[in-house]
């Protein structure tokens, strides 16, 4: 049984194409081929020994000095949108169960994902996959916030933005190690709060290094995008739940 490593959909046999984002699943695309057409590179995520890899390609170009100037205005309409699809549990919950349920715990399935492996040792599939989709499109609205990309944050499509989680399977998952993830990642949660004041800092400072040379520092950004794949990994484990393996204490992949 296959599955793409763009998007996890099940692969027919033999398949070179996935049916669902039609993306180039053969052998040759997974080992990091020849690219597609118009010179795009493939995006590609680093190895990693952990279930959660996510990087952000860096952009080698002259970034948009008005967009870079006007971001937290124009990100207004995509943070509203993430916020409805957030809270919609607050206004439709009498309505279809599974849809109130979806927008739970900010956006993304957390208690009925604890109760189920709890209760069943099961990860419904369908619940990781809006899990995973919801969390891309957070990391794409931030990578947008903080300047590492200056197009505008698509709902469904990659961009320079790639999140890959694990598949997680239900039976080999811990029953009742989730009730207590949030505590053993504490250590994490404190560090994480000085790494993001940093980031947030770092972040200002690209902002002015975009607006004079139109590029953003590549220590910066790599710095940007390591906080934010260390808080991906520690929300992969204690929210999310997709795997028991307890998260690096690194920036790198």
């Amino acid at each position: 049984m296959a599955f793409c490593p763009h998007c996890g959909t099940q692969l027919p046999d033999g398949a070179d194409f996935c049916p669902s984002c039609g993306r180039p699943v053969s052998d040759t695309a997974a080992a990091g081929g020849p690219s597609p057409p118009g010179g795009a590179p493939p995006p590609s995520v680093p190895p990693s020994d952990y279930p959660v890899q996510f990087d952000v390609d860096y952009p080698d170009r002259p970034l948009s000095r008005v967009s870079t100037f006007f971001r937290i205005f124009a990100a207004i309409p995509i943070l509203i949108l993430a916020a409805l699809l957030s809270g919609e549990s607050s206004f439709q919950y009498s309505g279809d169960t599974s849809t109130s349920s979806a927008a739970a715990g900010g956006g993304v399935l957390f208690l009925p994902v604890l109760l189920m492996l709890l209760f069943r040792r099961k990860y419904p599939g369908w619940w990781f996959n809006w899990n995973l989709e919801f969390t891309r499109f957070g990391a794409r609205i931030g990578a947008y916030l903080a300047l590492l990309d200056d197009r505008y944050p698509s709902t469904d499509e990659e961009q320079s933005v790639h999140l890959e989680i694990e598949r997680p399977d239900g039976p080999e998952l811990s029953r009742g190690l989730p009730l207590v993830k949030w505590l053993l990642a504490i250590p994490h949660w404190f560090i994480l709060l000085f790494l993001w004041f940093a980031a947030f800092w770092v972040v200002v400072f690209a902002w002015f290094a975009i607006l004079f040379t139109g590029r953003y520092p590549r220590g910066a950004f790599e710095f940007v995008v390591g906080v934010y794949r260390w808080w991906l990994r520690v929300a992969a484990y204690a929210l999310l739940l997709t795997t028991d393996r307890y998260p690096p204490f690194r920036l790198g992949p």
